[in-house]
């Protein structure tokens, strides 16, 4: 609650959705009937789950490189990306320059 308690209600969301891996990413999507496939858009046979956006799809490795050169490894944890108040602005600039996101959130 700490963490969440100065940020705006979009940033809180998105967040806890982050914390319990009910995103609009097809994995999420798939569970509940909304999407064909759980794969990646641009990763075949890959799901598209939290994971894989954040720390594994090549289609953000630029987007990653910016992250991790404000982070050092830290940008490689999930836990300290989600839970470490200096790494989320980073973590939600990584967000919005992928743009995967935006048609929920939209710029957050």
């Amino acid at each position: 609650v700490k963490l969440t308690a100065a940020y705006p209600k979009k940033l809180t969301g998105l967040l806890m959705n982050l914390r319990s891996q009910h995103l609009p990413l097809n994995r999420h999507l798939h569970r509940i009937n909304k999407a064909e496939h759980p794969h990646c858009p641009h990763c075949p046979n890959i799901e598209e789950t939290v994971h894989h956006f954040l720390l594994e799809c090549p289609s953000y490795q630029r987007e990653r490189h910016t992250l991790h050169n404000a982070l050092g490894r830290d940008a490689s944890s999930i836990p300290h990306l989600l839970t470490e108040p200096e790494a989320v602005p980073h973590l939600v600039k990584f967000i919005n320059s992928t743009r995967r996101l935006k048609t929920t959130f939209g710029e957050v």
